[in-house]
């Protein structure tokens, strides 16, 4: 048996109260008691640690679970609560999934991204279906004078054989509500769970398959208009000026005006990255309207930056890989010697180009907003984010700003950057009106966050025996310097270097499935194969060796080593 604590320190809690026609409301910390590694500390900003959630008993049984995170397609919304539902002990046809919308007071890390969701939350989600069920148990308890550990709970169901008692949650919700939050709680052994690793719908899924509104897309209110953008036809230029009235007078066209979406005093968060500050907005009574304005209007842009040269990216990049940076990122012994004595050398390069998110659901979200208070409603990877920059931007505390989040239509990161939410909101308050902004697909080309260009150089050099002798890799993104120089194989290899380079650019770039990581990953790998094959070996004797000598003999400092080699090693002989 398995016990976890409710809490362990003070941004954790679990509070339970009645609710107003019977049943019980428990608010609890997902991630209480669920104290991350070193290595999860590293690899995850801060502000993802903590969700917390809601979990609602009614008197009829029927047991409501919030769900905290954004749904982007992982299907996070169907499982978080699975988990949940399995340590309460509720029958998974009793259980009702809500979204729930962005509340920093109740929930933290209402987040998509990262592939954390249920990494992160695996023991608070356990811990809070746990606890529940334990109230319920004391409550039942109580009413029927019996020891709780003679009590089983199964389906909804909470039975004492000897006395023939039972009941179903409904029954005890209310007096559950009143029991002491205990201070740690027992969780089900892995072998009686009966809904996690059992296949479950899509909670979403009769909505999904019969069109039903979810999206941010969908949404229709009175009184609504709808707003689109005109970007820069190139990065690196901004706003200048503009005719506008002739475009004023066009059917349906409410009005025109440049906005400066990010004022100098704002104070931005890292989900603004790529965001271009002085934009065209355009307000009328349907997209197909705005659109035709879109066409007729007249815009004059100018230069803001001289970053980009004459040269294309792919041979900005090309010149770096052929340069010698200042200051290697590793450097073990003495890779020049080691080529120079060289048999035989290898040499390959890789290159990944910009890729647009190109989302089936186009970038879209509602705002309506007055000197009062804002609300917001759409598809966002960051919701915490878009409140604080909003809260700068339109000069609103945070507690009247109010922001739902819809099922998105694709995100694959491009939804981090919320730029879209915070433009819908400056549009709303200078209509002083609901609006529903919606991007183009060649808005979202001409700002959208591309998943960044790169090149890998590799070369490796062997002696007559085939053993690898020294490994020399270069790596140059755009906005981004691409290489890990302490993953593998540095420490498996007498001579290493790695180098990095990072081309700055003004094309908007950001988080596209792992960009990094699954390129220069997939990159290292096939020159792997190719030096095995250059050297006569098979290619996965060629890797235990390299990680026999990370683990009995490693080069330079094996501390600063960013990989397991017996983990990895162990993962190859398995297979």
């Amino acid at each position: 048996m398995t016990l976890i604590k409710t809490s362990y320190n003070r941004r954790s809690f679990l509070k339970s109260s009645t609710l107003a026609g019977g049943g019980m409301i428990l608010g609890f910390s997902w991630l209480a008691s669920c104290k991350p590694t070193p290595e999860q500390i590293k690899s995850i900003p801060k502000e993802w640690f903590n969700i917390n959630g809601f979990l609602k008993i009614a008197d009829n049984g029927l047991v409501t679970i919030m769900s905290p995170n954004p749904e982007i397609g992982q299907n996070v919304k169907t499982s978080m609560p699975m988990i949940i539902a399995d340590e309460l002990g509720v029958d998974w046809k009793d259980v009702v999934v809500e979204q729930a919308p962005l509340n920093t007071d109740i929930f933290q890390r209402q987040l998509a991204g990262g592939s954390q969701s249920i990494r992160a939350g695996w023991s608070g989600l356990r811990m809070a279906g746990a606890t529940a069920r334990h109230m319920l148990v004391a409550a039942a308890a109580d009413a029927w004078q019996v020891d709780a550990s003679e009590i089983t709970v199964d389906n909804g169901v909470i039975s004492h054989t000897a006395s023939d008692n039972s009941a179903g949650f409904g029954e005890m919700a209310s007096k559950a509500a009143t029991m002491e939050v205990p201070e740690e709680v027992a969780l089900k052994e892995t072998s009686d769970f009966n809904i996690i690793g059992t296949d479950k719908r899509n909670v979403d899924g009769p909505n999904l398959v019969t069109g039903k509104p979810l999206f941010g897309i969908d949404i229709q209110e009175e009184g609504m208009m709808i707003a689109m953008i005109i970007h820069p036809p190139a990065f690196g230029l901004t706003y200048k000026s503009m005719d506008a009235e002739a475009v004023k007078s066009m059917p349906g066209i409410k009005d025109v005006f440049p906005i400066d979406v990010y004022p100098e005093n704002v104070e931005k968060q890292w989900s603004d990255g790529g965001a271009i500050a002085k934009l065209v907005a355009i307000v009328g009574d349907s997209t197909w309207q705005c659109m035709q304005a879109k066409k007729v209007l007249k815009v004059e842009w100018e230069e803001t930056s001289t970053l980009e040269s004459t040269e294309g990216h792919d041979e900005a990049l090309t010149k770096l890989l052929n340069s010698t940076s200042k200051k290697p990122a590793r450097k073990d012994g003495d890779v020049a010697s080691a080529f120079r004595k060289a048999d035989k050398i290898i040499e390959r390069t890789y290159s990944a180009p910009f890729l647009a998110h190109n989302t089936m659901e186009p970038m879209n979200f509602f705002a309506d907003v007055n000197g009062e208070r804002a609300l917001l409603n759409g598809p966002i990877q960051t919701p915490e984010f878009l409140e604080k920059t909003l809260a700068s931007r339109l000069g609103l505390p945070v507690e009247k700003i109010d922001i739902k989040m819809t099922r998105m239509g694709g995100g694959f990161g491009r939804r981090l950057y919320g730029t879209f939410g915070v433009e819908a909101a400056v549009i709303s308050q200078k209509m002083q009106a609901p609006i529903k902004l919606v991007y183009t697909r060649e808005d979202d080309m001409t700002q959208g966050t591309y998943r960044p260009t790169y090149k890998v150089k590799y070369k490796a050099a062997l002696d007559k025996e085939g053993n690898l002798l020294a490994w020399h890799v270069k790596g140059a993104g755009s906005n981004d310097d691409l290489l890990f120089e302490n993953r593998f194989p540095a420490g498996a290899v007498d001579n290493y270097l790695a180098e990095k380079f990072n081309l700055e650019t003004v094309v908007t770039t950001g988080a596209w499935r792992a960009p990094r990581s699954n390129f220069v990953a997939g990159a290292e790998q096939a020159f792997i194969d190719e030096v095995a094959e250059a050297a006569g070996k098979d290619p996965i004797e060629f890797r235990l060796e390299l990680f026999d000598r990370a683990i009995k003999n490693p080069v330079g400092e094996p501390e600063k080593n960013d990989y397991d080699p017996e983990r990895y090693a162990g993962v190859l002989k398995l297979v």
